[in-house]
Protein backbone atom coordinates (compact mmCIF):
# COMPACT_ATOMS: atom_id res chain seq x y z
CA UNK A 1 0.00 0.00 0.00
CA UNK A 2 1.15 3.58 -0.65
CA UNK A 3 1.85 5.44 2.58
CA UNK A 4 -0.28 8.58 3.10
CA UNK A 5 1.66 11.78 2.47
CA UNK A 6 2.06 14.64 4.93
CA UNK A 7 0.50 17.76 3.45
CA UNK A 8 3.39 20.10 2.50
CA UNK A 9 3.15 23.58 3.99
CA UNK A 10 5.33 25.94 6.00
CA UNK A 11 5.82 24.95 9.62
CA UNK A 12 8.15 26.56 12.16
CA UNK A 13 11.26 24.53 12.96
CA UNK A 14 11.65 23.19 16.47
CA UNK A 15 14.68 25.40 17.09
CA UNK A 16 12.58 28.51 16.42
CA UNK A 17 9.97 27.37 18.94
CA UNK A 18 12.61 26.68 21.59
CA UNK A 19 14.35 30.03 21.07
CA UNK A 20 11.06 31.91 21.12
CA UNK A 21 10.09 30.21 24.39
CA UNK A 22 13.46 31.03 25.95
CA UNK A 23 13.26 34.66 24.89
CA UNK A 24 9.73 34.89 26.25
CA UNK A 25 10.78 33.45 29.60
CA UNK A 26 13.71 35.89 29.73
CA UNK A 27 11.33 38.83 29.44
CA UNK A 28 9.72 37.96 32.79
CA UNK A 29 12.67 38.93 35.05
CA UNK A 30 13.45 41.87 32.76
CA UNK A 31 9.93 43.20 33.27
CA UNK A 32 10.26 42.75 37.04
CA UNK A 33 13.56 44.67 37.17
CA UNK A 34 12.14 47.49 35.08
CA UNK A 35 9.09 47.64 37.29
CA UNK A 36 11.01 48.01 40.55
CA UNK A 37 13.39 50.54 39.07
CA UNK A 38 10.83 52.77 37.41
CA UNK A 39 7.96 52.53 39.91
CA UNK A 40 8.58 52.96 43.63
CA UNK A 41 7.29 50.27 45.85
CA UNK A 42 4.26 51.45 47.76
CA UNK A 43 3.01 50.15 51.00
CA UNK A 44 -0.43 48.85 51.52
CA UNK A 45 -2.65 47.33 48.87
CA UNK A 46 -1.31 46.39 45.46
CA UNK A 47 -1.45 49.16 42.96
CA UNK A 48 -3.54 48.62 39.83
CA UNK A 49 -0.32 48.66 37.80
CA UNK A 50 1.09 45.77 39.87
CA UNK A 51 -2.07 43.76 39.40
CA UNK A 52 -1.97 44.42 35.67
CA UNK A 53 1.68 43.31 35.54
CA UNK A 54 0.96 40.05 37.35
CA UNK A 55 -1.98 39.39 35.07
CA UNK A 56 0.18 40.02 32.03
CA UNK A 57 2.83 37.62 33.34
CA UNK A 58 0.18 34.96 33.99
CA UNK A 59 -1.34 35.37 30.54
CA UNK A 60 2.11 35.22 28.91
CA UNK A 61 2.96 32.06 30.83
CA UNK A 62 -0.28 30.40 29.79
CA UNK A 63 0.36 31.40 26.19
CA UNK A 64 3.83 29.82 26.30
CA UNK A 65 2.37 26.63 27.75
CA UNK A 66 -0.26 26.52 25.02
CA UNK A 67 2.34 26.96 22.27
CA UNK A 68 4.55 24.19 23.66
CA UNK A 69 1.57 21.89 24.09
CA UNK A 70 0.22 22.42 20.58
CA UNK A 71 3.55 22.28 18.78
CA UNK A 72 5.23 19.45 20.69
CA UNK A 73 3.11 17.58 23.19
CA UNK A 74 -0.05 17.02 21.11
CA UNK A 75 1.58 15.63 17.93
CA UNK A 76 4.09 13.50 19.84
CA UNK A 77 1.32 11.98 21.96
CA UNK A 78 -0.67 11.35 18.78
CA UNK A 79 2.30 9.52 17.26
CA UNK A 80 2.63 7.40 20.40
CA UNK A 81 -1.07 6.51 20.23
CA UNK A 82 -0.77 5.62 16.53
CA UNK A 83 2.22 3.38 17.26
CA UNK A 84 0.30 1.51 19.94
CA UNK A 85 -2.72 1.10 17.65
CA UNK A 86 -0.62 -0.23 14.75
CA UNK A 87 1.15 -2.63 17.11
CA UNK A 88 -2.28 -4.06 17.94
CA UNK A 89 -3.02 -4.55 14.25
CA UNK A 90 -4.98 -1.38 13.60
CA UNK A 91 -4.15 -0.51 10.00
CA UNK A 92 -6.55 2.44 10.03
CA UNK A 93 -3.98 4.25 12.18
CA UNK A 94 -1.72 4.62 9.14
CA UNK A 95 -2.98 8.08 8.25
CA UNK A 96 -1.66 11.66 8.62
CA UNK A 97 -1.93 13.45 11.96
CA UNK A 98 -4.32 16.35 12.40
CA UNK A 99 -1.63 18.59 13.94
CA UNK A 100 2.13 18.50 13.32
CA UNK A 101 3.25 21.69 15.05
CA UNK A 102 6.86 21.87 13.88
CA UNK A 103 8.78 20.92 10.76
CA UNK A 104 10.70 18.22 12.63
CA UNK A 105 7.52 16.58 13.91
CA UNK A 106 6.05 16.63 10.38
CA UNK A 107 9.21 14.94 9.03
CA UNK A 108 9.13 12.40 11.85
CA UNK A 109 5.46 11.69 11.13
CA UNK A 110 6.15 11.11 7.42
CA UNK A 111 8.98 8.72 8.28
CA UNK A 112 6.62 6.93 10.65
CA UNK A 113 3.94 6.60 7.96
CA UNK A 114 6.47 5.29 5.42
CA UNK A 115 7.86 2.75 7.87
CA UNK A 116 4.41 1.62 8.98
CA UNK A 117 3.32 1.18 5.34
CA UNK A 118 6.42 -0.90 4.58
CA UNK A 119 5.87 -3.06 7.65
CA UNK A 120 2.26 -3.71 6.65
CA UNK A 121 3.32 -4.57 3.10
CA UNK A 122 6.03 -6.88 4.42
CA UNK A 123 3.58 -8.55 6.79
CA UNK A 124 1.15 -9.17 3.91
CA UNK A 125 4.00 -10.47 1.76
CA UNK A 126 5.21 -12.88 4.45
CA UNK A 127 1.67 -14.15 5.03
CA UNK A 128 1.06 -14.70 1.31
CA UNK A 129 4.54 -16.16 0.82
CA UNK A 130 4.06 -18.66 3.66
CA UNK A 131 0.71 -19.77 2.19
CA UNK A 132 2.25 -20.27 -1.27
CA UNK A 133 5.25 -22.17 0.09
CA UNK A 134 2.98 -24.45 2.12
CA UNK A 135 0.91 -25.15 -0.98
CA UNK A 136 3.97 -25.81 -3.15
CA UNK A 137 5.49 -28.18 -0.60
CA UNK A 138 2.25 -29.99 0.11
CA UNK A 139 1.66 -31.32 -3.42
CA UNK A 140 4.98 -33.20 -3.90
CA UNK A 141 5.02 -34.36 -0.28
CA UNK A 142 1.52 -35.81 -0.65
CA UNK A 143 2.56 -37.54 -3.86
CA UNK A 144 5.71 -38.97 -2.26
CA UNK A 145 3.77 -40.17 0.77
CA UNK A 146 1.11 -41.86 -1.39
CA UNK A 147 3.68 -43.64 -3.59
CA UNK A 148 5.70 -44.77 -0.56
CA UNK A 149 2.59 -46.14 1.18
CA UNK A 150 1.62 -48.11 -1.93
CA UNK A 151 5.11 -49.59 -2.15
CA UNK A 152 5.09 -50.38 1.57
CA UNK A 153 1.65 -52.03 1.48
CA UNK A 154 2.37 -54.12 -1.62
CA UNK A 155 0.75 -57.51 -1.10
CA UNK A 156 3.12 -60.44 -1.55
CA UNK A 157 0.23 -62.62 -2.65
CA UNK A 158 -0.60 -60.21 -5.44
CA UNK A 159 2.51 -58.09 -5.93
CA UNK A 160 2.53 -55.09 -8.22
CA UNK A 161 4.34 -55.44 -11.50
CA UNK A 162 7.88 -54.19 -12.05
CA UNK A 163 6.48 -51.52 -14.34
CA UNK A 164 4.14 -50.23 -11.63
CA UNK A 165 6.92 -50.24 -9.04
CA UNK A 166 9.25 -48.34 -11.32
CA UNK A 167 6.52 -45.80 -12.09
CA UNK A 168 5.99 -45.10 -8.38
CA UNK A 169 9.73 -44.82 -7.82
CA UNK A 170 10.05 -42.43 -10.76
CA UNK A 171 7.24 -40.32 -9.30
CA UNK A 172 9.07 -40.17 -5.96
CA UNK A 173 12.31 -39.15 -7.67
CA UNK A 174 10.54 -36.50 -9.77
CA UNK A 175 8.83 -35.02 -6.72
CA UNK A 176 12.06 -34.94 -4.70
CA UNK A 177 13.74 -33.14 -7.61
CA UNK A 178 10.87 -30.67 -7.64
CA UNK A 179 11.33 -30.08 -3.92
CA UNK A 180 15.06 -29.61 -4.44
CA UNK A 181 14.41 -26.99 -7.15
CA UNK A 182 11.93 -25.21 -4.90
CA UNK A 183 14.37 -25.12 -1.99
CA UNK A 184 17.12 -23.82 -4.28
CA UNK A 185 14.80 -21.03 -5.43
CA UNK A 186 13.90 -20.22 -1.83
CA UNK A 187 17.60 -19.91 -0.95
CA UNK A 188 18.11 -17.58 -3.91
CA UNK A 189 15.10 -15.51 -2.86
CA UNK A 190 16.45 -15.27 0.69
CA UNK A 191 19.72 -13.91 -0.72
CA UNK A 192 17.80 -11.46 -2.87
CA UNK A 193 15.79 -10.11 0.06
CA UNK A 194 18.85 -9.44 2.23
CA UNK A 195 20.90 -6.24 1.84
CA UNK A 196 23.95 -7.02 -0.23
CA UNK A 197 27.46 -5.66 -0.29
CA UNK A 198 28.20 -3.46 -3.31
CA UNK A 199 30.28 -4.96 -6.06
CA UNK A 200 30.74 -5.15 -9.79
CA UNK A 201 30.84 -7.78 -12.50
CA UNK A 202 31.83 -7.99 -16.13
CA UNK A 203 29.12 -8.60 -18.69
CA UNK A 204 31.66 -10.57 -20.70
CA UNK A 205 32.10 -13.03 -17.82
CA UNK A 206 28.33 -13.31 -17.39
CA UNK A 207 27.81 -14.15 -21.08
CA UNK A 208 30.62 -16.72 -20.94
CA UNK A 209 29.04 -18.31 -17.88
CA UNK A 210 25.65 -18.51 -19.57
CA UNK A 211 27.15 -20.21 -22.62
CA UNK A 212 28.70 -22.85 -20.36
CA UNK A 213 25.57 -23.42 -18.26
CA UNK A 214 23.01 -23.49 -21.09
CA UNK A 215 24.59 -25.08 -24.13
CA UNK A 216 21.19 -25.54 -25.75
CA UNK A 217 20.80 -21.75 -25.86
CA UNK A 218 22.78 -19.52 -28.20
CA UNK A 219 23.81 -16.48 -26.12
CA UNK A 220 24.60 -13.49 -28.35
CA UNK A 221 26.55 -10.42 -27.29
CA UNK A 222 25.31 -7.36 -29.18
CA UNK A 223 28.52 -5.37 -28.76
CA UNK A 224 28.35 -4.62 -25.03
CA UNK A 225 30.48 -7.31 -23.38
CA UNK A 226 33.02 -4.74 -22.15
CA UNK A 227 30.45 -3.09 -19.89
CA UNK A 228 30.83 -3.42 -16.11
CA UNK A 229 27.62 -3.81 -14.09
CA UNK A 230 26.94 -2.51 -10.58
CA UNK A 231 26.19 -6.06 -9.41
CA UNK A 232 28.34 -8.50 -7.44
CA UNK A 233 29.33 -11.56 -9.46
CA UNK A 234 27.07 -13.97 -7.56
CA UNK A 235 24.01 -11.73 -7.85
CA UNK A 236 24.62 -11.09 -11.56
CA UNK A 237 25.00 -14.83 -12.17
CA UNK A 238 21.69 -15.60 -10.46
CA UNK A 239 19.82 -12.81 -12.27
CA UNK A 240 20.95 -13.62 -15.81
CA UNK A 241 20.82 -17.39 -15.26
CA UNK A 242 17.16 -17.11 -14.24
CA UNK A 243 16.35 -15.01 -17.29
CA UNK A 244 18.20 -17.44 -19.58
CA UNK A 245 16.55 -20.51 -18.05
CA UNK A 246 13.15 -18.86 -18.32
CA UNK A 247 13.78 -18.17 -22.02
CA UNK A 248 14.99 -21.72 -22.67
CA UNK A 249 11.99 -23.25 -20.92
CA UNK A 250 9.70 -21.18 -23.14
CA UNK A 251 11.18 -22.57 -26.33
CA UNK A 252 13.90 -20.00 -27.03
CA UNK A 253 17.03 -21.03 -28.92
CA UNK A 254 18.68 -17.58 -28.92
CA UNK A 255 19.27 -15.01 -26.20
CA UNK A 256 20.64 -11.57 -27.13
CA UNK A 257 22.09 -9.23 -24.50
CA UNK A 258 22.67 -5.53 -25.17
CA UNK A 259 23.83 -2.93 -22.65
CA UNK A 260 23.88 0.84 -23.07
CA UNK A 261 25.20 3.65 -20.90
CA UNK A 262 22.66 6.41 -20.21
CA UNK A 263 24.48 8.82 -17.95
CA UNK A 264 23.68 7.98 -14.36
CA UNK A 265 22.21 4.60 -15.19
CA UNK A 266 22.83 1.60 -17.38
CA UNK A 267 20.16 -0.34 -19.25
CA UNK A 268 20.51 -3.96 -20.33
CA UNK A 269 18.03 -5.49 -22.74
CA UNK A 270 17.68 -9.27 -22.71
CA UNK A 271 15.82 -10.53 -25.81
CA UNK A 272 14.89 -14.11 -26.71
CA UNK A 273 13.05 -15.81 -29.59
CA UNK A 274 10.77 -17.96 -27.45
CA UNK A 275 7.01 -18.38 -27.50
CA UNK A 276 6.37 -15.08 -25.75
CA UNK A 277 4.01 -14.27 -22.89
CA UNK A 278 0.25 -14.32 -23.21
CA UNK A 279 -1.48 -10.95 -22.83
CA UNK A 280 -3.41 -12.16 -19.80
CA UNK A 281 -0.22 -13.15 -17.97
CA UNK A 282 1.90 -10.04 -18.52
CA UNK A 283 0.73 -8.34 -15.33
CA UNK A 284 1.43 -11.44 -13.23
CA UNK A 285 4.82 -12.69 -14.39
CA UNK A 286 6.65 -11.12 -11.44
CA UNK A 287 4.24 -12.52 -8.85
CA UNK A 288 5.86 -15.15 -6.61
CA UNK A 289 4.84 -18.72 -7.54
CA UNK A 290 2.97 -17.70 -10.68
CA UNK A 291 3.89 -20.22 -13.39
CA UNK A 292 2.41 -21.51 -16.62
CA UNK A 293 4.74 -24.52 -16.48
CA UNK A 294 3.78 -26.02 -13.14
CA UNK A 295 3.14 -29.44 -14.66
CA UNK A 296 6.69 -29.38 -16.08
CA UNK A 297 8.26 -28.56 -12.74
CA UNK A 298 8.22 -24.77 -12.92
CA UNK A 299 8.27 -23.04 -9.52
CA UNK A 300 7.16 -19.58 -10.67
CA UNK A 301 9.89 -17.93 -8.59
CA UNK A 302 12.53 -17.09 -11.21
CA UNK A 303 11.36 -13.60 -12.21
CA UNK A 304 10.41 -12.78 -8.63
CA UNK A 305 13.97 -13.58 -7.55
CA UNK A 306 15.35 -11.44 -10.40
CA UNK A 307 13.23 -8.44 -9.42
CA UNK A 308 14.00 -8.77 -5.68
CA UNK A 309 17.73 -9.13 -6.25
CA UNK A 310 17.86 -6.15 -8.62
CA UNK A 311 15.87 -4.04 -6.14
CA UNK A 312 18.36 -4.86 -3.37
CA UNK A 313 21.10 -3.34 -5.58
CA UNK A 314 19.11 -0.26 -6.63
CA UNK A 315 17.97 -1.69 -9.97
CA UNK A 316 14.71 -2.68 -11.64
CA UNK A 317 13.34 -4.87 -14.41
CA UNK A 318 10.34 -4.51 -16.70
CA UNK A 319 8.78 -6.37 -19.60
CA UNK A 320 9.28 -4.27 -22.72
CA UNK A 321 7.77 -6.46 -25.41
CA UNK A 322 6.43 -9.95 -25.89
CA UNK A 323 4.99 -11.64 -28.96
CA UNK A 324 5.18 -14.89 -30.87
CA UNK A 325 8.62 -13.74 -32.06
CA UNK A 326 10.01 -13.56 -28.53
CA UNK A 327 10.24 -11.54 -25.32
CA UNK A 328 12.35 -8.55 -24.31
CA UNK A 329 13.13 -7.61 -20.73
CA UNK A 330 14.89 -4.39 -19.76
CA UNK A 331 17.10 -4.12 -16.68
CA UNK A 332 18.01 -0.72 -15.27
CA UNK A 333 21.01 -0.40 -12.95
CA UNK A 334 22.76 2.58 -11.36
CA UNK A 335 26.24 3.39 -12.62
CA UNK A 336 29.21 2.19 -10.59
CA UNK A 337 30.19 4.89 -8.10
Amino acid sequence: MRAPQVKPKWRPPLALIVYAVLLTVMTLPVMTVIWFRVVRAASGAMAPAEIATLAAVLILTLLVAYVLTRTLTVPINALIARTDEIARGGRSAIRPLEIYGTREVATLSQSFLDLAGKLVDHSDYVRSFAAHVSHELKSPLTSIKGAAELLRDDDNSDPMSLEQRNRFLENIIADTERLDRLLSRLRELAKAELPSEPGSSSLRDIISQLKTQLRQLSVIDEGSADEVLALPGEAAGIIFANLAENASQNGATKLAIKASDEGRRMTIQVRDNGRGIADGNRERIFEPFFSTRRDDGGTGMGLGIVRAMLASHGGSIELLDSSKEGTTFQIVLPQIA
